[in-house]
């Protein structure tokens, strides 16, 4: 999922970034409330995690813009405050969630991916299917005529993409936008280099090959 993370603490915010990467989730960093609120409104992400005390312009002022504009993305809030009293005004303010410092990145993970669930309950498909391989969004698992492959987060994101788009070119432009969220080409081999670990894990000791590279235009998973 993307990610908006609202939070001046430099260091504690590059941990979250990188553990939030670990299990192949996209983040974008603001440092401050001026600059996440910009963020916030010229870009959609599926839940924003919003520091409650920022330089230039703090949380709470930032959620209940975005809720007056009729942005309803989820919003957990961090705060160091943690009395009842603040809470209460955080999940006034518009939060849907608060969360206090120091906290647990296990427990951050979860309230998130509770908040992502919530706010998209229309999207029933949780399963896809190409051939003899099926992949299980909710559980993350993968299998091929009933073997289990496994996968690293990123290599996850990269066949749910293209199999949520199953039997159809998928450029370079769009994996680079939707798995890596680059919206510029970084000049490097990294998809021909994930392409190539996910085909030798999902096509190799099979005799039909799922993944096919379409030469000048992309790839495409088919059956």
């Amino acid at each position: 999922m993307k990610i908006l993370l609202v939070e001046d603490d430099r260091e504690a915010a590059t941990y979250l970034i990188q553990a939030l990467d670990e299990v192949g989730h996209v983040t974008h960093h603001a440092t401050d409330g001026e600059t996440g609120y910009a963020m916030a409104s010229g870009m959609d992400y599926d839940v924003m995690i919003i520091d409650r005390m920022l330089p230039r312009r703090d949380g709470l002022s930032i959620i209940e813009s975005l809720r007056a504009e009729g942005d309803a993305t989820p919003v957990l809030i961090l705060s160091a405050l943690g009395e009842v009293d603040d809470r209460v005004t955080g999940l006034r303010a518009g939060g849907d969630d608060y969360l206090t410092k120091p906290y647990a990145f296990s427990e951050l993970l979860a309230r998130v991916e509770v908040l992502a669930r919530r706010s998209s309950p229309t999207e029933a498909q949780t399963v896809y299917q190409v051939g003899e391989l099926t992949l299980e969004r909710l559980s993350r698992k993968v299998e091929r005529g009933g073997e289990t492959i496994l996968l690293q987060p990123r290599e996850f994101r990269l066949l749910e993409y293209l199999m949520k788009h199953a039997g159809q070119v998928v450029t370079r432009t769009m994996l680079l936008e939707n798995v890596w969220d680059y919206h510029f080409d970084p000049q490097t081999n990294v998809i021909d280099v994930h392409m190539s670990r996910l085909r030798g894990k999902i096509d190799k000791g099979y005799a039909t090959p799922l993944l096919h590279t379409i030469r000048g235009a992309g790839y495409m998973i088919r059956a």
